[in-house]
């Protein structure tokens, strides 16, 4: 008898994922045109990201396509429930999680799915929000002495976010979510995002799939659906560094900016500067944090050096 039959282990070979390979993936969705233009995407995509019309075709239709399939059954199944209940509500969002490390492309891929969600017609409203949000203020970081770990789970406001899918998911009218600047990198005071009852609402953020202390609801609690973005170590170390660079020619140069101060540096002092917030802050915010909640995704996109996707992991249901 096998070992971990006899012993009761697991087989190394057992996963909740199905691999699917880019190429069967594109088969998926053969006859879908993208709605996209080149030019719309160019404007989607973020620094450093190399996404084009045939990636859109063969990577993010196909996941279009099978979000969609997961709103049609969710309805089917609210239908369903108040049937047997003998209720009559109006259904919630279905809200989607993205999650990954920083410059591995999730916002890219977020913005993304929201344009392809709103072309499917049972979800025109598709909103999306940033966790980016609900991180303490920079005075709030520095009192508690974590602006260092700017990013890390302790530096948000959980009960907030918390408070906020809660609300969406509860079908509310209208929920607010602070806004962020990227510019101040800071949340800016008595500025918010209106979340009016979409039919999607795509949730983006570095720690989304975090579980919950025992005995706690997790906004990933609430999630329909969550994506993963995974890439090597070294890839995304690579794009960082790189999309650091592109930042200190263009953004940081704005005096309004909060790195405005890096543009004295020059280009070996800079990437010296961004392996350093690399080393010292990102990748340990992704070792400890972001990768480990990965297998709690039902669906991991990885990509290659080059940022394209070369296969899909499904959850098996």
């Amino acid at each position: 008898m096998p070992l971990a039959r006899a012993t009761g282990a697991i087989p190394v070979h057992t996963t909740p994922f199905v691999e699917i390979d880019r190429a069967r993936w594109a088969m998926l969705a053969p006859n879908m045109q993208s709605p996209l233009t080149n030019a719309e995407i160019v404007q989607l995509r973020g620094l450093g990201d190399r996404m084009d019309i045939n990636e859109v075709a063969e990577v993010y239709l196909p996941l279009s396509r099978l979000l969609s399939l997961y709103v049609a059954n969710a309805k089917r199944l609210h239908d369903s429930t108040q049937d047997f209940l003998g209720e009559s509500t109006g259904r919630t969002p279905f809200v989607i999680a993205v999650a990954g490390s920083v410059a591995v492309g999730k916002s890219t891929v977020s913005r993304l799915l929201r344009e392809l969600m709103a072309r499917w017609p049972d979800t025109p409203r598709v909103e999306l929000i940033t966790t980016d949000g609900f991180l303490y203020p920079n005075a709030e970081l520095e009192r508690r002495g974590i602006m260092d770990r700017k990013g890390f789970p302790e530096s948000y406001d959980r009960r907030a976010l918390l408070r906020f899918i809660t609300e969406v998911k509860s079908g509310a009218a209208e929920v607010r979510a602070p806004f962020y600047s990227h510019m101040q990198y800071d949340i800016v005071p008595d500025a918010s995002i209106v979340v009016r009852r979409p039919d999607v609402l795509i949730v983006e953020g570095l720690n989304v799939l975090q579980p919950a202390s025992t005995g706690q609801l997790s906004i990933s609690d609430l999630f329909d659906f969550s994506v993963y973005v995974d890439a090597r170590t070294s890839d995304i170390a690579h794009w960082y560094e790189e999309r650091f660079m592109e930042l200190k020619r263009g953004a940081f140069s704005n005096p309004n900016s909060y790195f405005n101060v890096f543009t004295e540096l020059d280009d070996e002092q800079a990437r010296v500067k961004a392996r350093y917030y690399w080393d010292e802050v990102n990748a340990p915010n992704l070792v400890e944090n972001i990768r480990p909640t990965r297998a709690r995704a039902k669906l991991v996109l990885r990509k290659e050096r080059d940022h394209t996707v070369s296969s899909v992991l499904l959850r098996k249901i």
